[in-house]
């Protein structure tokens, strides 16, 4: 028989840290600078996502996301959660054409963090879209 009353419900197991306690040594950092945002995602090695953080969620609007200072800030928030996680190693994979390239690569030099490999993977068109028909006047 139920020992619960109807209404009642069971008493919640012990509730602890959800991630916070698993110790991440080395992962990957992904960095997609687009012309209007960065968006900065922090993964381990199985691919499982520990931070991300974009220009947008650092207080930045409008055209000033797209700009290398807002990106440097964003990489400063999400490198500052996975140093306290215990990463000490990282790749890192850069997409896109935007300004804050560079400025997000410099933030995470500056950090405590060792690369060991900076990959561009930017997509490039090989033969490109179907041109439009042309135009009959």
């Amino acid at each position: 028989m139920n020992r619960y009353k109807k209404n009642m419900t069971k008493p919640s197991a012990k509730i602890g840290l959800r991630n916070n306690a698993r110790r991440i040594p080395k992962g990957v950092i992904y960095i997609k600078a687009s012309f209007n945002n960065t968006i900065v995602t922090i993964a381990d090695l199985r691919g499982r996502v520990v931070s991300w953080s974009s220009a947008g969620t650092s207080g930045f609007i409008g055209t000033k996301k797209g700009t290398p200072y807002a990106a440097q800030a964003t990489t400063l928030n999400t490198v500052r959660t996975i140093i306290d996680r215990g990463m000490r190693r990282a790749e890192i994979m850069i997409k896109g054409p935007g300004l804050g390239r560079d400025a997000a690569l410099r933030a995470i030099r500056r950090s405590r963090i060792s690369l060991n490999s900076v990959r561009d993977v930017t997509p490039i068109p090989h033969n490109g879209c179907r041109p439009p028909k042309k135009r009959r006047v």
